[in-house]
């Protein structure tokens, strides 16, 4: 029996709430697992208590980048507490767009930094943002453990791909790399066995999914995607995303 995963979607966002146990009863069905990832530490106890109702669930806590300035001496002691019981620490990393200061940027790198070494003590997997920031992330990086980091929702130019490639990275694609001819060109030049999968729901995407929010259904098209652009039967592509995703989660 094959497992699918979603290597990245925010379970615990209200606009999900009314429907979470319909979409584990289709998790259950689908035998598909789901990396439901975090923003803050009101997030997280979310994520936690959701994680309790279903073991398809695996729960990432962190301090997503426009929450850098919520309290991180919370959030830590919360992976601290709740090591054990954490699939990985996420989502974390950098991004400009919520940065006003030089202040808010070091906010950010501390707060990266900080989750980063709080992710190698405990040898948890961890779930990078690095919209319009790739190149530093990659350069903090390089202090870090990268074999259990992937970079979601990539999004870089072919030679920063190969830079994630050489230093160990896994790469995620989404329901976008359906109909985006840049996507579709990075994972034929992403290396197999570091490619990944997911949604980002409740993200919106446009053409042939008409602005609704990601869910976990998405999965299947986005690996048929997959499988039609590297030449793979659905089933071979599907038991290659199951190698990977528990490689990256260390399982």
């Amino acid at each position: 029996m094959t497992w699918y995963y979603d290597s990245h979607i925010h379970l615990s966002d209200p606009s999900y709430r009314q429907d979470m146990k319909n979409i584990v009863s289709v998790m259950e069905n689908m035998n598909l697992k789901a990396c439901c990832v975090s923003m803050n530490p009101n997030d997280a106890k979310d994520t936690l208590e959701l994680a309790k109702s279903s073991e398809l669930i695996l729960p990432f806590i962190g301090i997503h980048p426009e929450c850098a300035k919520d309290d991180l001496d919370l959030m830590v002691d919360m992976i601290e507490q709740n090591h054990q019981l954490l699939s990985g620490i996420g989502e974390i990393g950098l991004d400009p767009t919520y940065c006003q200061s030089d202040e808010d940027t070091k906010r950010q790198v501390h707060v990266f930094e900080t989750l980063l070494s709080v992710a190698e003590k405990y040898h948890k997997p961890i779930s990078i943002h690095s919209r319009k920031s790739l190149d530093d992330v990659l350069q903090i990086m390089t202090s870090y453990d990268t074999k259990h980091a992937l970079l979601h929702w990539f999004d870089g130019s072919k030679k920063q791909l190969r830079h994630a490639m050489d230093m160990g990275f896994f790469v995620s694609y989404g329901p976008v790399m359906i109909y985006a001819n840049d996507k579709q060109t990075l994972l034929s030049n992403t290396e197999e066995s570091k490619i990944l999968v997911e949604t980002d729901g409740p993200v919106r995407f446009s053409r042939c999914f008409e602005m609704k929010s990601a869910h976990v259904v998405f999965i299947p098209s986005v690996i048929f995607a997959a499988s039609k652009i590297l030449s793979k039967s659905f089933d071979d592509m599907s038991l290659l995303l199951e190698k990977n995703s528990e490689s990256y989660l260390g399982i």
